[in-house]
């Protein structure tokens, strides 16, 4: 039996968002948040969940595509209850949110490099 090869031909270039969480009052790993996404007339919803088995385990940041837009509001429902809101945040690049801190500097990944055309 073979395995098929998937292969993308895709040539424009898309625009994307990852976003890190960090709890503080809520749990350090933030699991049970849910982030949207909303960037012109559409909205993405996605929760941060703790799921692992032998050997594996989910990528904790959140990977948003966004098209064509160039800039996305983030809203986030922390698992204590709090919610924040973050406007017009920059695609193309890993954005980390502390817990009532908002916006904090990312540790180790810096900013894509990718254009964002």
């Amino acid at each position: 039996m073979s395995c098929p090869l998937l292969r993308n031909d895709l040539k424009r270039k898309q625009n994307w968002i990852k976003v890190k969480l960090e709890g503080v009052k809520s749990n350090r790993s933030a699991i049970g948040a849910r982030v949207l996404a909303r960037y012109g007339s559409k909205v993405q919803a996605q929760a941060l969940l703790s799921q692992s088995s032998f050997y594996s385990c989910s990528d904790p940041r959140l990977h948003f595509g966004l098209g064509r837009f160039q800039t996305a509001d983030i809203e986030i429902y922390w698992p204590n209850g709090l919610h924040e809101r973050h406007l017009n945040v920059a695609v193309n690049q890993l954005v980390t949110f502390r817990e009532g801190a908002g916006i904090i500097p990312s540790k180790g990944w810096p900013a894509s490099s990718h254009s964002k055309a």
